[in-house]
């Protein structure tokens, strides 16, 4: 819209089997849509990559899980289709292509909603499942439908006549009624499917649509719209609905709670109130008994099966939550009139439902599964039940060593190891930035890097920031010290899933191990420059201090020959970032250089990449033999010239650093 905030009015949310994974569904008065969860960097929602998946305005879309360009999306009048991505075809599915403009709900032969229920079984066989006032069932892509159930519906006389009047009958197939408005296939038993019905009914069958038995929660009023049927990711018995009556006037939100095939049920709505009606009901996928609830005007959290809820609102508009999905990490919501949201890494909220959602001491979150390439980073959260004093968060590598430390003090917001790491610590998709100190929830973001080269004041570089190695997939450990209190948490890293059978273990260690010994010998250079200048101040101060004929010589040659050296090493005409377009670049600038050629991309290094590194680093040891060379002839005299004249001799802190 003209607005400058997404105001899509998005009925269901359906998600992609993509890496990472694409968020759709259908707008209000518009297309459907796609579009990725996070920016894939080289396609990404400002780069349209913002598409159509077939169907129309209306209702569901389901992309097919094994098959990643094949899409179902439905449109009114009881349109089906099903669209290739990969060659933009579509073709028209329906169950009965029989158009039902003008027709009441009694006349016709199938009562298809607006937006009426595809989805895919969640067990084996392959199946597509959608719904009229029947459950249908395809097995071969929409060429032919079975039906597997009767009518689930009350199908009372008086709900099934014109819709309209007296003006209009208004008969567009859109409010046809009553019809299996929602549909769940259980994830653990072959032929489990829940049904509700837009009329107030609840079925299951547990034998693949051969037999069905009304299971409608007793406290469920006449006439509740079931919105959502949600078939437990864990439990097999386990399963919860949500509805409303908001058309009929009543506003309170009605959830129900069954773990035994809908034998019994628990009302699980204790807390809600009145004119925030339920829509929509999901169990989060890695956390038994977490649930999501979205209502009219917000989402609610719960971190004991429903008895109680918490709002999850945080900084999002008041808007409804017309659906909601759980996935490894996050959770994605459509909203009806403000588009799609995601809650990225609800880590912190799956180990609060271990205890019940209290968190008093200083907690350490485990952290979700970093991918390589895919996430930007580790998100570290962490509790502080009161603000903090000083803090120091570590990374160590399976084998217990410390490979990054960050730290944070009472008059310091961010602490860092790499003084010019700038992204080190950064914030990241979900929010954060340096390591804070506050009372509350707290994320950090460790950007999955080992430590940069060291550097010095005034360098300037071409083509060569100045980011570690990349971690390499594997186990982890965070430990976080606030005052005092030591806490330990396990991190993995994965390997980015859109490679797998491309990039081995092998092939990243290889890389892994190359960038370490460009950092160390960018490391050697930059030391030398250090040393270099370091010995330049300690003469000239000596310099002043005596007027030694034979001291000043040797001096001036002690520093000459030095010079050149550092010459060698790094351009030391660079003044300003675009110096290096006149002045050509030194060794440490061509070895830094070639750390981002060598980490661009998921792959082991190029063998050229090795040739150039042994070239650079060959050209380095001679030059630093020299340099050692001097330290170890002029230098050596002048100090014993100093010592004659009982001056304070040149010293060499940083000499264990200059190796060849």
């Amino acid at each position: 819209t003209e607005q400058d905030f997404p105001t899509a009015q998005i009925y269901r949310i359906g998600l992609t089997a993509h890496q990472p994974y694409h968020v759709c569904g259908g707008q209000q008065d518009n297309s459907t849509v796609c579009v990725p969860s996070k920016a894939w960097g080289h396609l990404s929602a400002a780069d349209d990559f913002f598409y159509a998946p077939g169907g129309c305005e209306s209702g569901y879309v389901s992309n097919d899980p094994t098959q990643i360009d094949i899409f179902y999306a439905g449109c009114y009048g009881g349109a089906l289709e099903r669209f290739d991505y990969s060659t933009g075809q579509q073709r028209a599915v329906n169950v009965w292509p029989d158009n039902p403009m003008g027709w009441s709900a009694k006349d016709l032969k199938e009562r298809v909603q607006w937006t009426f229920p595809i989805v895919f079984s969640r067990t084996g066989p392959h199946t597509l499942y959608t719904t009229s006032q029947h459950v249908w069932a395809s097995t071969n892509e929409g060429q032919s439908w079975e039906q597997i159930s009767p009518d689930l519906t009350k199908a009372e006389p008086s709900t099934m006549e014109a819709n309209g009047g007296p003006i209009t009958l208004d008969q567009t197939g859109v409010e046809t009624y009553p019809t299996v408005f929602a549909l769940a296939p259980s994830p653990h038993e072959a032929g489990v499917i829940w049904a509700g019905t837009d009329d107030g009914v609840v079925q299951v069958t547990r034998d693949g649509g051969a037999s069905w038995q009304n299971v409608t929660p007793p406290g469920l009023p006449q006439f509740t719209k079931i919105f959502t049927v949600e078939a437990s990711p864990h439990a097999p018995g386990r399963a919860y609905v949500a509805g409303h009556r908001m058309l009929l006037g009543d506003y309170m939100p009605y959830a129900f709670r069954t773990e035994d095939y809908g034998r019994t049920w628990t009302s699980i709505t204790a807390g809600i109130p009145e004119g925030d009606f339920a829509l929509t009901i999901r169990e989060d996928v890695v956390q038994p008994g977490l649930l999501y609830l979205g209502t009219e005007k917000r989402v609610w959290v719960s971190f004991d099966n429903g008895d109680s809820w918490r709002s999850l609102q945080q900084d999002m508009p008041i808007v409804q939550i017309a659906d909601i999905a759980s996935t490894r990490e996050d959770i994605a919501i459509a909203t009806h009139g403000r588009s799609f949201y995601i809650m990225y890494d609800v880590a912190p909220l799956r180990q609060m439902a271990r205890t019940d959602g209290r968190v008093a001491d200083v907690t350490l979150f485990e952290p979700s599964v970093a991918e390589r390439s895919v996430d930007d980073g580790a998100g570290i959260y962490y509790y502080l039940p009161e603000p903090a004093q000083q803090i120091s968060l570590e990374i160590l590598d399976a084998d217990g060593a410390v490979i990054r430390t960050f730290e944070a003090e009472a008059d310091t917001t961010d602490g860092d190891d790499d003084e010019d790491d700038d992204d080190a610590g950064r914030g990241g998709r979900g929010g954060g930035g340096g390591l804070a100190l506050d009372a509350g929830l707290n994320r950090f973001t460790w950007d999955l890097r080992y430590p940069g080269f060291t550097t010095f004041d005034g360098m300037i570089m071409w083509a060569a920031g100045n980011r570690g190695p990349a971690a390499l997939p594997g186990e982890y450990t965070v430990r976080l010290t606030v005052d005092g209190t030591t806490r330990t948490a396990p991190l993995r890293i994965g390997i980015d899933p859109r490679l797998a059978g491309q990039v081995t273990q092998e092939d990243l260690r290889a890389r892994f191990d190359l960038a370490q010994q460009v950092v160390a010998r960018v490391d050697d250079a930059n030391n030398a420059v250090i040393m270099v200048r370091d010995v330049r101040e300690q003469v000239d101060d000596r310099l002043e201090k005596t007027d030694d004929g034979r001291i000043e010589e040797l001096a001036s040659q002690v520093k000459s020959r030095m010079a050149d050296v550092e010459g060698r090493i790094y351009q030391v005409r660079n003044q300003s970032r675009q110096d290096p377009l006149n002045y050509p670049i030194m060794l440490n600038n061509k070895l830094a250089a070639l750390l981002g050629i060598i980490e661009r991309g998921e792959y082991r290094p190029t063998d050229q990449s090795y040739e150039v590194f042994n070239m650079l680093s060959g050209r380095l040891t001679t030059e630093l033999d020299a340099l050692n060379t001097i330290i170890a002839t002029d230098l050596a005299e002048l100090n014993r010239l100093l010592q004659e004249n009982g001056l304070p001799v040149i010293t060499i802190e940083r000499s264990d650093d200059v190796t060849t």
